[in-house]
């Protein structure tokens, strides 16, 4: 127990917890604090494809071996089944119609790639390693949520179609193809071609994130702001509880597959992320008619928050537990 509260203080006042509270408080304070678009965009490519890069070379560095193949399954099977526990939990919580239900519930599904980079920093910090391959699970993590929710809807509502506008926006979502191709980029040079960028990607990367994270707590502010009137008591439990609930899940998952210690955190961060860029993306052209201010307002306001300053140093220190590392 002591071990968790030094990590949970720890947690909450690095320098990445303490950017996002003040863009938080900025926002809440109606400060006109604002972060460029352009800056905000940069930082994002930035980030994601530093990420994609260092975990392609680590790959390349070890190997591909059959334990990858099996989290990678792991993860797609998570992204798939996690949107229907949600969707169940949303009907016993919340009077949400079935459209706004399934709409939530596939944010719950896919993943918020910045918590799971912020994860990757706090097992920095903490001095555990992780395989370079959990970037590929994230990225494969995406897309099933989405066709899981997508589901759901055509069950009561039939002019729900998948065409081709709709499987663009979901496989050359932007972010996706930023991670697997610095992923491929990183595993083709490796550790020599990654020695010619480090000073660019590696040395800034934490310092860019501090920037990033303010900027996300000035969007999740301004969001709270915006939408409190949608944040019933259920729909705010929910938002809390399920993240807890698939990082259990993701932990089960990860021990059966007899992934390490910090891999083992990166998936129960991966399975207790909801996303806030690629699924609000798909649902606007898929489910134009499911409200924005409720799946944004839950998955980036309560959840995302929630994730980066408790929910990490939870879920490390039930890895460490469970794994014994």
């Amino acid at each position: 127990m002591d071990g968790f509260l030094a990590l949970a203080v720890t947690n909450l006042g690095s320098p990445l917890i303490l950017s996002f509270v003040l863009g938080v408080a900025a926002a809440l304070g109606r400060s006109d604090l604002v972060f460029p678009e352009a800056a905000a965009k940069a930082l994002s490519i930035y980030l994601l494809f530093a990420i994609g890069m260092k975990g392609g070379v680590s790959v390349a560095d070890h190997g591909v071996d059959m334990r990858l193949g099996l989290a990678i399954l792991l993860g797609i099977v998570l992204s798939a089944a996690l949107p229907l526990l949600a969707f169940k939990l949303l009907g016993f919580m919340t009077r949400l119609d079935r459209t706004n239900a399934a709409a939530v519930a596939a944010h719950y599904g896919s993943i918020s790639i910045v918590t799971f980079v912020a994860g990757t920093s706090v097992l920095e910090s903490a001095g555990i390693g992780a395989d370079g391959f959990m970037v590929a699970v994230a990225a494969a993590m995406e897309a099933p949520a989405i066709l899981s929710a997508l589901w759901l809807i055509s069950r009561s509502d039939p002019n729900v179609r998948m065409d081709a506008t709709l499987w663009r926006e979901i496989m050359l979502n932007g972010s996706i193809v930023l991670l697997i191709g610095a992923f491929v980029i990183g595993m083709v040079v490796g550790k020599d071609g990654m020695a010619d960028v480090e000073s660019f990607f590696v040395s800034p990367f934490k310092g860019a994130l501090c920037l990033f994270l303010l900027d996300m707590g000035l969007v999740a502010g301004r969001g709270l702001r915006r939408s409190r009137d949608v944040l019933t008591p259920g729909l705010l439990a929910f938002g809390l509880l399920m993240p807890l609930v698939g990082a259990c899940i993701g932990a089960v998952g990860g021990l059966v597959i007899g992934l390490p210690t910090g891999s083992l955190f990166l998936m129960m961060v991966l399975a207790a992320s909801a996303s806030y860029i690629a699924v609000p993306a798909a649902m606007r052209v898929a489910v134009p008619e499911a409200d924005p201010g409720i799946y944004l307002t839950l998955s980036l306001g309560i959840t995302f928050p929630f994730n980066l300053t408790l929910g990490l140093p939870i879920y490390l220190a039930l890895a460490r537990g469970i794994s014994g590392g």
